[in-house]
């Protein structure tokens, strides 16, 4: 092959992933969310980690009577392994982030699209709490009628059952807006400035 041939071979390369300086400037400012994203995320997986711990001692921390021990740490070991199951799943997408380059078109696609799916999981991660939170809140609601004078489970008032269906309702409202407001805040506006970056060079 002499140095014709070289040449159009080089010439005939296919040219998709070429970045010009310009593109390139715009692909960059795609760092900066992305570095705000992973910051979020670091910060996000040391707070539920602690979160988990400090929900473990709680028992202890409020003095939860003998009788309430052993069923608190059965709902609680349960509740732990969903917490680790997802939080290692999140950590596993934070490390993946940390090793994303931005000097592509291809690179800042994979990336949209992996921060939009781990959103989603994070939701999932919430949503999965959800049942946890509610039992956690029922049981308390017992422990306080339970303190009441010839209290019997069997003998709920129709004030005392409006008042447990109340709040099973509001924490299940509660964790579905939050989860929404939380994400959009931390993750999703700054994904958006991402998938703007994507607009733009698909414009060009």
């Amino acid at each position: 092959m002499d140095f014709n041939d070289i040449q159009n071979a080089w010439n005939n390369e296919k040219t998709e992933n070429v970045v010009v300086p310009d593109n390139l400037e715009k692909i960059n400012s795609a760092n900066t969310p992305l570095d705000i994203i992973r910051k979020n995320l670091k910060n996000e997986l040391i707070m539920q980690s602690v979160s988990v711990v400090l929900i473990g001692l709680t028992p202890y921390l409020f003095a939860f009577p003998a009788k309430w021990i052993v069923p608190f740490f059965l709902l609680f070991s349960i509740f732990l392994a969903v917490c680790v199951y997802y939080l290692v799943k999140l950590y596993i997408f934070y490390k993946r982030l940390n090793k994303i380059t931005l000097k592509t078109k291809d690179s800042l696609y994979e990336t949209y699209f992996d921060v939009r799916l781990n959103m989603e999981l994070y939701k999932t991660f919430g949503f999965a709490l959800t049942p946890f939170m509610v039992l956690f809140l029922v049981g308390f609601l017992y422990h306080e009628f339970s303190k009441k004078p010839g209290f019997e489970l069997t003998n709920f008032t129709n004030t005392q059952l409006i008042s447990v269906f109340s709040v099973v309702v509001f924490c299940i409202l509660f964790m579905g807006i939050s989860l929404e407001w939380w994400v959009h805040k931390f993750y999703g506006k700054h994904a958006k400035e991402i998938k703007n970056v994507i607009d733009q060079l698909k414009e060009e």
